[in-house]
């Protein structure tokens, strides 16, 4: 499906409240929501030819939707994509790649700080069916390089990774990709693409969980991948045709109008989490921030680059503290204080939330695997919202000054 808003030269501010499939003979200017199953078809002959593929239009839910079409020409539109394939969530969209792209024998390298559940579905499930991985650290260009094999078909990253906002350089890692006869799949989760657009740094692959910022306020789950049109109908469509992880047309239509803000919603959060780490740095009960719009994070510069300047609506701190316990402790104290803000594992919200990923989004990966994905006892992630500045600091420093 096509739109007329998704002609050339419209900024993609334009396309974020434009890009549609084309509107009924209603006139509607809010997109619609198809709440249907099934389509009625108009003569056998049709019918046949589009279950047959031979001519566009829709015939059954689980094929595809006008509302669920209009989320993804959007998404599409905005990452720089060709096209976009909506799925039931993000690791649904995960798996969809995985399923799509690879076979017992292949080889995938990832980003050992990528989610904890996309780190056990590589490593653990997909092991089951004779799929090997190598997991290496996240800007250490010369361990994925040597984590390629003959048999690498995939490289996959997350760029800020959760909950350390580690980044890592997708132009040099699409060249090694392409170089190995690979493709380079990255997670855009926390930039979006308000921030960054891996496909123009040479990523063939773009992950979203549509659960978070394009969403934006914590309604929906929803997922999505962006990429060529020809790996979407040779490769992905085949599969969630068959294996049914599609998007409802309601969670659809929620993240689309979600999307019509994504950009001033990014800007505004991402302005109120880089005072809070500023102001963080300089709170004694704090060891280390984690925010990539600081000079003091490692990969500054190359974030500011790719990201467009913006450091994103994410950060993380770890607390000063002697042994694990004790820095658990203290996390917890710290999150046990709040009265505003919220303790919720989910991000991307309007509202800021805070989790302790030790025991949350990484509690079933094992102590080895947390430490070599830097997640501390003592460390707290910050997903920041639209509250008032002074009121997020108000509510955290309620913890951090009792310690």
């Amino acid at each position: 499906m096509s739109s007329d808003a998704t002609k050339p030269g419209l900024h993609r501010d334009t396309l974020a409240v434009r890009a549609a499939v084309p509107r009924s003979e209603y006139g509607e200017n809010s997109e619609a929501l198809y709440l249907t199953s099934g389509y009625v078809q108009p003569s056998a002959e049709v019918s046949a030819a589009r279950f047959a593929g031979e001519e566009d239009g829709y015939t059954y839910g689980r094929s595809g939707n006008p509302t669920v079409s209009s989320m993804e020409l959007r998404l599409a539109a905005l990452e720089g994509a060709e096209a976009a394939l909506a799925t039931s969530s993000g690791m649904s969209a995960i798996l969809l790649m995985l399923l799509s792209l690879l076979k017992a024998g292949d080889h995938v390298v990832y980003s050992q700080s990528m989610f904890g559940s996309t780190i056990k579905l590589i490593g653990s499930e997909f092991a089951r069916f004779g799929v090997t991985s190598t997991a290496v650290p996240q800007a250490d260009l010369d361990a994925w390089r040597a984590a390629i094999t003959p048999n690498t078909k995939l490289l996959f990253a997350e760029t800020p990774t959760n909950p350390l906002t580690e980044v890592c350089d997708i132009a040099a890692l699409a060249e090694m990709a392409h170089a190995a006869g690979a493709l380079l799949a990255v997670d855009n989760c926390f930039a979006t693409p308000a921030l960054q657009r891996p496909i123009e740094w040479g990523a063939d692959i773009i992950m979203h969980s549509g659960t978070k910022y394009l969403d934006g306020q914590g309604r929906v789950m929803a997922g999505a991948l962006c990429t060529t049109e020809q790996l979407v109908k040779e490769k992905l469509l085949p599969v969630i045709k068959n294996a049914g992880m599609v998007l409802s047309p309601f969670n659809a239509w929620v993240v689309l109008k979600g999307m019509e803000t994504l950009d001033i919603r990014m800007r505004a959060q991402s302005e109120r989490a880089h005072a809070l780490a500023q102001a963080l740095e300089e709170h004694p009960a704090v060891a280390r921030v984690f925010y990539p719009g600081l000079p003091s994070h490692p990969q500054h510069e190359l974030a500011m680059r790719q990201m467009g300047g913006c450091g994103g609506a994410l950060l993380s701190f770890e607390l000063k503290a002697d042994a694990p316990e004790q820095a658990r402790a203290r996390a917890f104290h710290v999150l046990n204080q709040l009265q505003t803000l919220s303790l919720c594992t989910n991000l991307g919200d309007t509202k800021t939330l805070l989790t302790h990923p030790a025991s949350t989004s990484h509690g079933k990966l094992s102590e080895a695997q947390r430490q070599a994905a830097g997640i501390g006892q003592g460390l707290i992630r910050v997903a920041v919202g639209l509250e008032h500045l002074d009121d997020i600091r108000a509510d955290l420093w309620r913890g951090l000054d009792t310690l």
